[in-house]
């Protein structure tokens, strides 16, 4: 699995760089960047339903944690650490002290400071999420590319709390 992962993100920072040549504005390539991992999560969900064997998540945050525990171990052989960030339970950060997907990527050009380069990500657990109905808003909050002391996503789950015991079954 390693030398793929490491294909993968070679491959990666190929995408960007390309994506960089053909997009002037750097929304335009984190849009498209978003676009592209929610084509994936879409697909990948089946994948890791049936790699994973994992039962329905009752909450939110059992959903946070399954993402960060299974998914990213899974997927990136990272597992990035939960929080929960407000009282209604619904917004979660996933914290990574290591992000293989800016393995070779020392820091972003000046003239591309509002570049997400890992916007992948967050359209691939908005597109995994939404198979199996949960609406969610996924996004970057700090990134070490930008000099933060570490990369953090955010996910806010889009349905009120009270609505918890109506989460959707996926099996």
């Amino acid at each position: 699995a390693m030398e793929s992962r490491e294909l993968f993100v070679l491959t990666y920072g190929a995408l960007v760089a390309q994506l960089c040549k053909d997009y002037e504005k750097d929304e335009d390539v984190n849009t498209f960047l978003d676009r592209m991992g929610y084509g994936i999560g879409v697909r990948l969900i089946d994948d890791f339903l049936a790699r994973s064997a994992v039962k329905k998540c009752r909450s939110y945050s059992e959903t946070a944690d399954m993402i960060a525990q299974v998914a990213f171990k899974m997927y990136l052989g990272v597992t990035p650490s939960v929080s929960c960030s407000n009282t209604a339970g619904n917004e979660f950060s996933l914290i990574l002290d290591k992000n293989p997907l800016v393995d070779f990527v020392e820091e972003l050009p000046a003239e591309r400071a509002s570049l997400c380069y890992c916007n992948l990500l967050c359209g691939v657990i908005r597109g995994a999420l939404e198979m199996v109905h949960l609406a969610a808003e996924v996004t970057f909050l700090r990134d070490r590319l930008k000099g933060d002391a570490v990369t953090e996503i955010g996910i806010t789950f889009l349905r009120k709390a009270e609505d918890r015991n109506e989460l959707v079954t996926t099996t």
